[in-house]
């Protein structure tokens, strides 16, 4: 178990969840704007894509009171990254990305439980000095629910992401302690 707080929990990504991820990234409100309505997961693509990487990515499910409810994953950024965002030195920053995939669970202050949750687990636990995104700056809904968490826009970042066969501009957010 990662995280534990009232209701949520966030434990590690195992083998068995390969149909949670093949059900929500074949859902196109999820593709939306997390790997692009034109590029569907099935169980074997979840399979070739989330297991025995060597990456050094913490892939988690989000559960409240019992029920799976989305995914979320964490990583220190690499070199290249901290590079493309502007960093320099040796400050430890972590990434995130997250997604409700459980409909009912969505627009209902989950995702924001989730995200203030994890950034704090990543600050007290992992010793992190910031938290960054980037999410699509046409993901409203998504910057909303960072903003709530205290994460800032700190940069855009143009044409940052290959989505749907465009490169769309993303906002850099950053949470501090």
């Amino acid at each position: 178990m990662i995280l534990r707080q009232d209701h949520l929990k966030v434990r590690h990504f195992e083998k068995n969840d390969s149909h949670l991820l093949a059900k929500w990234l074949s859902d196109p409100s999820v593709l939306e704007f997390y790997e692009g309505r034109d590029n569907p997961f099935d169980l074997q693509k979840v399979n070739q894509n989330f297991y025995g990487r060597n990456d050094k990515v913490i892939r988690c499910i989000a559960v409240f009171c019992g029920v799976d409810i989305g995914y979320i994953q964490f990583y220190m950024l690499d070199e290249e990254t901290r590079g493309i965002y502007g960093y320099d030195g040796t400050e430890v920053i972590y990434g995130m990305d997250q997604f409700i995939g459980e409909t009912e669970y969505r627009n209902r202050g989950f995702g924001t439980l989730l995200v203030c949750s994890m950034a704090s687990y990543l600050i007290e636990q992992e010793q992190a000095e910031r938290v960054v995104m980037d999410p699509q700056v046409r993901n409203e809904r998504a910057i909303r629910c960072y903003l709530k968490c205290d994460l800032k826009k700190v940069r855009l970042l143009p044409e940052h992401e290959l989505h749907e066969g465009q490169y769309r501009d993303c906002w850099l957010m950053e949470y501090v302690k």
